[in-house]
Protein backbone atom coordinates (compact mmCIF):
# COMPACT_ATOMS: atom_id res chain seq x y z
CA UNK A 1 0.00 0.00 0.00
CA UNK A 2 1.44 3.35 -0.72
CA UNK A 3 1.81 5.27 2.21
CA UNK A 4 2.94 8.64 3.73
CA UNK A 5 6.27 7.47 4.04
CA UNK A 6 6.91 6.69 0.64
CA UNK A 7 4.30 9.77 -0.75
CA UNK A 8 7.60 11.84 0.27
CA UNK A 9 10.39 9.94 -1.20
CA UNK A 10 13.46 12.28 -2.51
CA UNK A 11 13.76 12.96 -6.52
CA UNK A 12 17.35 11.79 -5.62
CA UNK A 13 15.95 8.32 -5.73
CA UNK A 14 16.43 7.25 -9.09
CA UNK A 15 16.69 4.06 -11.32
CA UNK A 16 19.72 1.93 -12.03
CA UNK A 17 20.73 2.71 -15.60
CA UNK A 18 22.47 1.21 -18.19
CA UNK A 19 24.23 2.09 -21.53
CA UNK A 20 23.09 0.36 -24.61
CA UNK A 21 23.85 0.02 -28.19
CA UNK A 22 24.38 3.57 -29.90
CA UNK A 23 25.23 5.48 -26.85
CA UNK A 24 21.82 5.01 -25.60
CA UNK A 25 20.73 4.74 -22.14
CA UNK A 26 18.14 2.63 -20.89
CA UNK A 27 16.16 2.71 -17.35
CA UNK A 28 12.78 1.68 -15.62
CA UNK A 29 11.59 0.25 -13.03
CA UNK A 30 11.03 -4.29 -12.57
CA UNK A 31 8.45 -3.55 -9.28
CA UNK A 32 9.94 -5.89 -7.14
CA UNK A 33 11.82 -2.86 -5.08
CA UNK A 34 8.83 -0.91 -3.65
CA UNK A 35 7.55 2.81 -4.71
CA UNK A 36 10.86 4.52 -3.79
CA UNK A 37 10.82 5.95 -7.91
CA UNK A 38 7.06 6.65 -7.73
CA UNK A 39 4.81 9.84 -6.08
CA UNK A 40 1.18 9.64 -5.73
CA UNK A 41 -1.75 12.31 -6.08
CA UNK A 42 -5.32 10.74 -5.85
CA UNK A 43 -8.41 11.31 -3.99
CA UNK A 44 -9.45 9.22 -1.64
CA UNK A 45 -7.85 5.99 -0.36
CA UNK A 46 -5.86 4.91 -3.41
CA UNK A 47 -3.82 1.60 -3.00
CA UNK A 48 -0.92 0.90 -4.96
CA UNK A 49 1.66 -1.72 -4.92
CA UNK A 50 4.64 -3.18 -6.40
CA UNK A 51 6.22 -6.46 -5.95
CA UNK A 52 6.66 -9.71 -7.85
CA UNK A 53 7.48 -7.43 -11.28
CA UNK A 54 3.82 -5.92 -10.83
CA UNK A 55 2.23 -2.64 -9.98
CA UNK A 56 -0.59 -2.40 -8.99
CA UNK A 57 -2.75 0.83 -8.75
CA UNK A 58 -6.27 0.28 -7.22
CA UNK A 59 -8.20 3.93 -7.33
CA UNK A 60 -11.49 4.53 -6.15
CA UNK A 61 -11.26 7.96 -7.76
CA UNK A 62 -8.84 10.03 -9.61
CA UNK A 63 -5.07 9.09 -9.33
CA UNK A 64 -1.47 10.25 -10.95
CA UNK A 65 1.36 8.03 -10.41
CA UNK A 66 4.69 10.08 -11.06
CA UNK A 67 7.81 8.63 -12.38
CA UNK A 68 10.33 10.60 -10.03
CA UNK A 69 13.63 11.13 -12.33
CA UNK A 70 12.82 13.87 -15.12
CA UNK A 71 13.12 12.65 -18.63
CA UNK A 72 14.99 14.30 -21.89
CA UNK A 73 14.13 13.94 -25.34
CA UNK A 74 14.30 11.99 -27.37
CA UNK A 75 12.86 8.94 -24.88
CA UNK A 76 10.87 5.80 -25.40
CA UNK A 77 8.76 5.11 -22.68
CA UNK A 78 7.10 1.28 -22.89
CA UNK A 79 5.24 -0.64 -20.78
CA UNK A 80 3.11 -3.69 -20.50
CA UNK A 81 -0.25 -2.59 -19.07
CA UNK A 82 -4.10 -4.39 -18.37
CA UNK A 83 -7.40 -3.24 -16.84
CA UNK A 84 -8.05 -5.59 -14.20
CA UNK A 85 -11.53 -7.32 -13.78
CA UNK A 86 -11.82 -9.69 -11.28
CA UNK A 87 -15.04 -8.22 -9.11
CA UNK A 88 -12.87 -5.92 -6.86
CA UNK A 89 -14.86 -2.84 -6.21
CA UNK A 90 -13.10 -0.69 -8.77
CA UNK A 91 -12.44 -3.48 -11.31
CA UNK A 92 -14.43 -0.72 -14.30
CA UNK A 93 -12.01 -1.55 -17.29
CA UNK A 94 -11.66 2.07 -17.67
CA UNK A 95 -9.08 4.64 -18.02
CA UNK A 96 -5.34 3.06 -18.57
CA UNK A 97 -3.81 7.05 -19.20
CA UNK A 98 -0.61 8.19 -19.06
CA UNK A 99 1.28 11.97 -19.09
CA UNK A 100 4.74 12.39 -20.50
CA UNK A 101 7.14 15.20 -20.92
CA UNK A 102 5.00 16.73 -18.21
CA UNK A 103 5.81 20.51 -17.43
CA UNK A 104 4.41 22.74 -14.50
CA UNK A 105 4.50 26.91 -15.66
CA UNK A 106 3.44 27.73 -12.36
CA UNK A 107 6.67 26.34 -10.54
CA UNK A 108 9.76 28.22 -10.79
CA UNK A 109 11.87 25.79 -12.18
CA UNK A 110 8.93 23.60 -13.94
CA UNK A 111 8.82 20.55 -12.07
CA UNK A 112 5.35 19.14 -11.62
CA UNK A 113 6.94 17.69 -8.14
CA UNK A 114 7.05 21.02 -7.14
CA UNK A 115 3.23 21.20 -5.97
CA UNK A 116 1.04 18.60 -5.10
CA UNK A 117 -2.45 18.46 -7.09
CA UNK A 118 -5.48 16.53 -5.44
CA UNK A 119 -5.84 13.77 -8.37
CA UNK A 120 -8.66 15.47 -10.19
CA UNK A 121 -8.62 15.65 -13.79
CA UNK A 122 -8.85 19.68 -14.21
CA UNK A 123 -6.15 20.01 -11.62
CA UNK A 124 -3.68 19.19 -15.06
CA UNK A 125 -5.15 21.54 -16.84
CA UNK A 126 -2.22 23.97 -16.25
CA UNK A 127 0.63 21.22 -17.25
CA UNK A 128 2.31 21.62 -20.31
CA UNK A 129 2.20 17.73 -21.52
CA UNK A 130 1.40 14.82 -24.08
CA UNK A 131 -1.47 12.94 -22.75
CA UNK A 132 -2.98 9.27 -23.75
CA UNK A 133 -6.40 7.93 -22.57
CA UNK A 134 -7.43 4.40 -23.55
CA UNK A 135 -10.42 3.32 -22.45
CA UNK A 136 -10.99 6.48 -21.17
CA UNK A 137 -14.82 7.63 -20.32
CA UNK A 138 -16.21 3.85 -18.87
CA UNK A 139 -14.22 2.25 -22.01
CA UNK A 140 -15.88 4.37 -24.89
CA UNK A 141 -12.95 6.75 -25.68
CA UNK A 142 -9.11 6.82 -26.59
CA UNK A 143 -8.02 10.09 -27.34
CA UNK A 144 -4.61 11.48 -27.66
CA UNK A 145 -3.76 15.45 -26.43
CA UNK A 146 -1.56 18.20 -26.29
CA UNK A 147 -2.10 20.46 -23.34
CA UNK A 148 -1.20 23.89 -23.38
CA UNK A 149 -1.21 25.14 -19.89
CA UNK A 150 -4.12 26.91 -19.91
CA UNK A 151 -7.51 25.98 -17.71
CA UNK A 152 -9.98 23.94 -19.37
CA UNK A 153 -8.18 24.33 -22.45
CA UNK A 154 -7.14 20.64 -23.44
CA UNK A 155 -6.64 21.00 -27.46
CA UNK A 156 -8.00 17.61 -29.03
CA UNK A 157 -7.48 17.10 -32.80
CA UNK A 158 -9.99 14.98 -34.91
CA UNK A 159 -7.40 12.34 -36.08
CA UNK A 160 -6.93 12.01 -31.91
CA UNK A 161 -10.18 11.03 -31.08
CA UNK A 162 -10.95 6.92 -31.55
CA UNK A 163 -14.66 5.44 -30.85
CA UNK A 164 -14.58 2.36 -32.28
CA UNK A 165 -14.60 -0.77 -29.78
CA UNK A 166 -10.89 -2.36 -31.53
CA UNK A 167 -9.08 0.65 -29.53
CA UNK A 168 -10.71 0.46 -26.39
CA UNK A 169 -9.65 -2.24 -23.68
CA UNK A 170 -10.42 -5.71 -22.92
CA UNK A 171 -10.52 -6.92 -19.61
CA UNK A 172 -7.30 -8.26 -18.00
CA UNK A 173 -5.59 -8.01 -21.63
CA UNK A 174 -2.19 -7.16 -21.44
CA UNK A 175 -1.07 -5.22 -24.13
CA UNK A 176 2.18 -3.10 -25.02
CA UNK A 177 2.43 0.68 -24.64
CA UNK A 178 4.86 3.22 -26.65
CA UNK A 179 5.18 6.51 -25.52
CA UNK A 180 7.51 8.38 -28.01
CA UNK A 181 9.21 11.71 -27.73
CA UNK A 182 11.69 12.47 -30.29
CA UNK A 183 12.17 16.07 -31.80
CA UNK A 184 9.04 16.89 -33.92
CA UNK A 185 7.67 13.50 -33.65
CA UNK A 186 5.81 12.84 -30.61
CA UNK A 187 3.62 9.31 -30.85
CA UNK A 188 1.69 7.01 -29.08
CA UNK A 189 2.08 2.84 -30.02
CA UNK A 190 -0.29 0.07 -28.80
CA UNK A 191 1.45 -3.31 -29.00
CA UNK A 192 3.89 -1.99 -31.72
CA UNK A 193 1.68 -0.24 -33.96
CA UNK A 194 1.39 2.98 -34.25
CA UNK A 195 -1.86 4.35 -32.49
CA UNK A 196 -1.37 8.06 -33.15
CA UNK A 197 1.43 10.22 -34.06
CA UNK A 198 2.04 14.12 -34.07
CA UNK A 199 4.13 16.80 -35.68
CA UNK A 200 4.82 19.25 -33.34
CA UNK A 201 6.55 22.25 -33.92
CA UNK A 202 7.30 23.43 -30.75
CA UNK A 203 7.71 19.62 -28.57
CA UNK A 204 8.11 19.45 -24.98
CA UNK A 205 11.20 18.48 -24.68
CA UNK A 206 11.80 17.60 -21.40
CA UNK A 207 9.42 16.65 -18.29
CA UNK A 208 8.28 13.94 -16.32
CA UNK A 209 6.14 10.54 -16.64
CA UNK A 210 2.86 9.54 -14.87
CA UNK A 211 0.15 6.82 -14.80
CA UNK A 212 -3.18 8.30 -14.54
CA UNK A 213 -6.55 6.18 -13.85
CA UNK A 214 -9.86 7.01 -12.48
CA UNK A 215 -12.31 4.86 -10.71
CA UNK A 216 -10.04 1.80 -11.84
CA UNK A 217 -7.68 -0.68 -11.25
CA UNK A 218 -4.97 -1.38 -13.37
CA UNK A 219 -1.66 -3.18 -13.42
CA UNK A 220 1.61 -2.35 -15.22
CA UNK A 221 4.94 -4.23 -15.70
CA UNK A 222 8.20 -4.37 -17.43
CA UNK A 223 8.76 -0.20 -17.62
CA UNK A 224 11.56 0.96 -19.56
CA UNK A 225 12.85 3.92 -20.59
CA UNK A 226 14.95 5.02 -23.36
CA UNK A 227 17.27 7.74 -23.53
CA UNK A 228 18.86 9.22 -26.37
Amino acid sequence: MFNRRTMLMSLMLAPVAARADGGRTVSGDDFRGGLEQWRMEAIGDARVSARNGILDIDAPAGATLWFLPALVAPVAIRYEVRAVAQGGPHDAVSDVNAFWMATDPAVPDGSVLGRRRSGAFEDYDRLKTYYVGIGGNRNSTTRMRRYVGRVRERPLLPDHDRLAKADMLTPNAWFAIGLIADGHHIAVERDGAPLFEMDDPAPYRRGHFGLRTTQSHIQVRNLTITHG
